[in-house]
């Protein structure tokens, strides 16, 4: 497995890589109308362009055998609505971690949240937070097991359909 910057090339297969493992994750929950307009809205190569060329945004990769099988995206600065009081002063936010279906269990996400870490530190960050879908407990276990807590219920919108979900924070 490589572990490296994304650059502007990687745009397309960040998409076809976030699309298919929402899919592949998530579809069922949806309407096809709903996860349409979220995929052509939040997974296009557009989106992942801006996002590689803005300096408050860092993507990580995971290539094994030459093809991308999972990333990491951080924002810089970025703290929810939903965030309780007090506010972090220097935050961070998991955007999204994302891995090929296949590859789920391999350590690829535990590689990629060990650079989310040193990446938030590396900002100076206080805080590090995410949001994780309610109905997810292997996911909330992955984010606790790093001394994620929920500190919030927050929302997700996928189309016309709200979800609820966790806001997990990490104090640095």
């Amino acid at each position: 497995m490589i572990l490296r910057p994304a650059v502007p090339a990687d745009a397309p297969a960040l998409a076809a890589l976030a699309r298919q493992s929402f899919i592949d994750a998530f579809a069922h929950f949806y309407r096809p109308e709903d996860l349409q307009q979220f995929l052509d809205e939040w997974k296009t190569p557009e989106v992942y362009t801006r996002a590689i060329a803005d300096p408050d945004t860092a993507i990580r990769l995971a290539e094994v055998d030459g093809e991308l099988a999972a990333y990491a995206l951080v924002k810089r600065g970025y703290v929810m609505d939903d965030h309780p009081h007090p506010r972090p002063q220097r935050p961070v936010f998991l955007s999204q971690l994302y891995c090929a279906g296949h590859l789920t269990g391999h350590g690829l996400g535990r590689q990629l949240m060990d650079w989310v870490l040193e990446q938030a530190r590396d900002w100076q960050a206080d805080s590090l937070s995410l949001s994780v879908y309610s109905e997810n407990p292997g996911a909330q276990r992955f984010y606790q097991r790093y001394g994620f807590e929920k500190v919030a219920d927050t929302e997700f919108w996928v189309g016309s359909q709200r979800d609820e979900e966790y806001l997990y924070e990490l104090r640095l």
